[in-house]
């Protein structure tokens, strides 16, 4: 076997391959290395193990991200809940790790981020903590209706009753949905993705993206970015504004993606991670989601400890608590200069 880095001339056959392995995600497409180059910087290592034949057998996205504040790491992949290897089996994969790690060394990374679904079993420290929310969907929306509980069905009628509608497009939803997003991004504390991020995926995978958004006459209120693979439907950004959460708009959002999902035929609908046990878990779980756990993988430079970029690390505190006081304008600006490099 021999692995290489990919070239555009390998999407095609790299395409196929992900078509029929069943741990491949959507995240393992070629062309996100690419859409991330160019909205963040960032380059890209597309790893791509053959057999001497030529036949594909595994492949491993990497991009590398490098900043002062957080640090010199490669990540498979960032910004995303998935990503990792994708092999048939332990013997590629190991060979593929193998020539990320060799890549990390020659960059001077101080890790490297497996997000993993399918575990590994070579010792690599993992952090488990989160887990994906999915629900199977049945063959129709009418099934789908009959199987939530009553409680639910009110909690969905409540916004219907304020008169708020619905619309689900593409890249017409852009402005919708990044007024939304970016007013919860700054509510928690979080610095937000540029627009021309999502701009760039909607441009780059027009035949699988879409984005769902609830109005209240003219105002977006809440809203969704949708993703399909195969036969999953995913939504890994949603956000409410909160001056609106008492009509509960997140439950005529969710249905109508659930919907959505259905009639497009899909038989999976992936809520996004969340903590064990965490508010946004439950919420994902009233809809009928079962967990299924992430494993975060970590080859650490120097036998170091796993490394927290996130905003449980008690050295961000006094950032958050500033950030949410920002007006959204500045966070808007801000934001995007920030976020490029944490993960």
């Amino acid at each position: 076997m021999m692995v290489k880095l990919a070239t555009v001339k390998d999407r095609n056959q790299i395409d196929s391959y992900l078509e029929k392995i069943e741990s491949s995600t959507l995240y393992h497409d070629f062309r996100w290395g690419k859409l991330i180059e160019k909205t963040f910087g960032h380059k890209n290592y597309y790893l791509l193990c053959e057999e001497d034949c030529g036949r594909i057998c595994g492949v491993l996205p990497l991009v590398h991200i490098k900043s002062r504040i957080f640090g010199n790491l490669l990540v498979s992949m960032p910004f995303f809940n998935y990503g990792g290897v994708c092999a048939d089996n332990t013997a590629y994969r190991d060979r593929l790790i193998e020539e990320a790690v060799k890549i990390a060394v020659e960059l001077g990374a101080g890790h490297i981020e497996f997000r993993q679904v399918v575990p590994f079993d070579n010792g690599f420290p993992v952090k488990t903590h989160k887990v994906s929310m999915r629900l199977r969907l049945p063959g129709s929306t009418e099934e789908l209706w009959k199987s939530f509980p009553s409680k639910l069905k009110s909690q969905i009628r409540r916004p219907q009753k304020e008169a708020m509608s619905v619309r689900i497009d593409g890249i017409e939803e852009i402005e919708s949905f990044y007024k939304a997003f970016s007013i919860c991004m700054k509510n928690l504390g979080t610095p937000v993705y540029p627009k021309a991020f999502f701009r760039n995926i909607m441009e780059d995978f027009p035949e699988s993206t879409w984005i769902c958004t609830v109005y209240l006459g003219d105002s977006p209120v809440a809203s969704g970015f949708l993703a399909g693979f195969k036969k999953s439907l995913e939504i890994p950004w949603a956000a409410s504004i909160p001056v609106y959460n008492r009509f509960s708009p997140n439950m005529l959002l969710y249905w109508n993606c659930l919907k959505f999902a259905c009639e497009k035929g899909f038989t999976e609908f992936d809520f996004g991670r969340s903590t064990a046990d965490g508010g946004t878990y439950k919420f994902k779980a009233q809809w009928g989601a079962i967990p299924v756990p992430l494993n975060w993988y970590y080859w650490l430079r120097n036998s170091g400890t796993i490394p927290d970029l996130t905003n449980r690390n008690p050295k961000y505190r006094l950032a958050i608590a500033l950030w949410k006081k920002l007006p959204v304008s500045v966070t808007r600006i801000l934001g995007p200069k920030i976020v490029k490099n944490i993960p």
